[in-house]
């Protein structure tokens, strides 16, 4: 009776369409049997050499030259490789059966390797090392997809057309508006201000909001402990003045976590990295290790916050510019929410001369133009003495792919700094920010902001 392998092996020689499509996938520890393991070898040295199937004939040469085996054994290599004739079969029949024992075999010996790691006999690896040996077994499959034919598969691109996009909404109405109703998956989108004026107040607050949505929530703090996110979220959630949490009685405060769990299927999880320390590697896999012990996979991720990040392509202090680190951050914060098909949200420092100003422009993006060039959707929140007697902050577009950013290029929303959250304001506030001229600022051709940035593209 025919095994898996004999057919994986004699379609390899037979068959160089299915050879292209199933090579990069197998690996030569999957086959158990010595010489299918010697013959698999052979077959995979001889396409990448000559980048062609080897015939039975060269693969008896190859082999017969080989020091690692015995006589013995070359002459059972020898009469394998005899049997594998060519045979019809369906060519997704093969890619299906294929896929399933490539899953199969790595599922087998991951968690061959994790136990021996449990068990203490691995010389190299440590028990840290097991969810993500794993995960990596469970993710593999064979992608197939070469691309869009833009003639042939319009009747696909029509339909995603008329697809409504997945997204996050805000519960904030003017945020909703900028971003046509949300978040899409697959984007970065960045709050820039100054010290103290509410990077993490906005990321606590909308945090706490996705979460109320019945949303899985991931927020990931590369500057201050779980414990205080969480206090800040707690006074969002529970409507509690910060400073006031602590003296909160043991029972009240249980009842009011119990009851807000009743509020949402959503589930939040907190996650402490030292600062400079971790990259998109890091939280790549945190993920698997969430969804390996909880079950746990984010609708969104935040992260707080990006200049304090690690980029797994550079060292913090090794002889690599601001502008090219800060990018390289974003760009794998970016490739990170693609793959994970989620929205990122984050926040940046304003430059020393932004800071303070009642106005913030790109300029004042601290360390990097990359951060504007990378970001789906970049805005500031901006303080001033004037605004804080208002218990308002104002937020400014600074670039926008969802929408036309000429829109509501500024608009205030309510602030309570006690408490964590935001708000929308009445529609007078709003109004007033029109009327002092800003909006017609922006709409000048010449204005400062096209000036500076007319030969960037985003």
């Amino acid at each position: 009776m025919e095994t898996v392998e004999t057919t994986i092996l004699k379609n390899l020689i037979h068959n160089e369409e299915y050879s292209r499509k199933v090579l990069p996938f197998i690996n030569k520890e999957y086959f158990e049997d010595y010489n299918e393991k010697v013959v698999f070898e052979e077959i995979s040295n001889f396409i990448v050499k000559y980048n062609n199937l080897p015939t039975k004939e060269s693969l008896i040469i190859e082999s017969e030259n080989r020091t690692d085996i015995t006589d013995d054994s070359s002459k059972q290599i020898k009469d394998f490789i005899g049997l594998l004739e060519s045979t019809p079969s369906d060519e997704q029949w093969l890619l299906d059966i294929t896929e399933k024992w490539c899953k199969d075999r790595a599922i087998y010996l991951a968690l061959v390797e994790s136990i021996s790691i449990a068990d203490g006999n691995h010389d190299k690896k440590t028990q840290d090392a097991i969810p993500s040996i794993l995960s990596d077994a469970l993710a593999v499959s064979f992608d197939n997809q070469v691309g869009h034919d833009y003639l042939n598969d319009y009747e696909e691109r029509y339909e995603f057309y008329h697809q409504k996009e997945e997204k996050i909404p805000f519960d904030l109405e003017f945020f909703n508006k900028i971003t046509k109703g949300g978040l899409p998956n697959k984007t970065l989108n960045i709050a820039l201000a100054g010290t103290g004026v509410g990077k993490s107040l906005f990321m606590c607050h909308m945090a706490s909001s996705v979460l109320l949505q019945g949303k899985n929530v991931l927020y990931i703090t590369l500057e201050m402990a779980e414990e205080k996110i969480a206090e800040r979220i707690d006074a969002n959630l529970l409507n509690v003045n910060i400073q006031e949490i602590a003296n909160l009685p043991q029972v009240m405060f249980e009842n009011k976590v119990t009851n807000l769990a009743k509020k949402t299927q959503g589930t939040l999880i907190i996650k402490e990295y030292p600062t400079a320390s971790a990259h998109a590697g890091h939280f790549r896999s945190l993920l698997n290790e969430l969804a390996l012990k909880k079950s746990f996979r984010p609708d969104i991720i935040f992260v707080d916050y990006l200049n304090i990040c690690a980029s797994s392509r550079y060292k913090a202090n090794g002889n690599v510019n601001s502008y090219s680190y800060i990018k390289a951050i974003a760009e794998e914060l970016r490739g990170l929410a693609v793959e994970a098909n989620l929205p990122i949200v984050s926040a940046t420092q304003t430059t020393r001369s932004g800071f303070g100003n009642s106005d913030v422009e790109l300029t004042d993006t601290s360390e990097s133009f990359g951060l504007p060039a990378t970001a789906d959707l970049m805005f500031a929140l901006i303080s001033t003495e004037e605004l804080e007697g208002l218990n308002q902050i104002m937020v400014k577009q600074l670039k926008n792919r969802y929408n036309d950013p000429t829109m509501n290029k500024r608009f205030v929303v309510g602030i309570d700094r006690a408490k964590m959250k935001l708000s929308d304001c009445e529609q007078s506030a709003q109004q007033d920010i029109v009327d002092s001229g800003q909006e017609e600022e922006y709409n000048k051709p010449d204005d400062k902001l096209h000036k500076k940035f007319a030969a960037l593209k985003f």
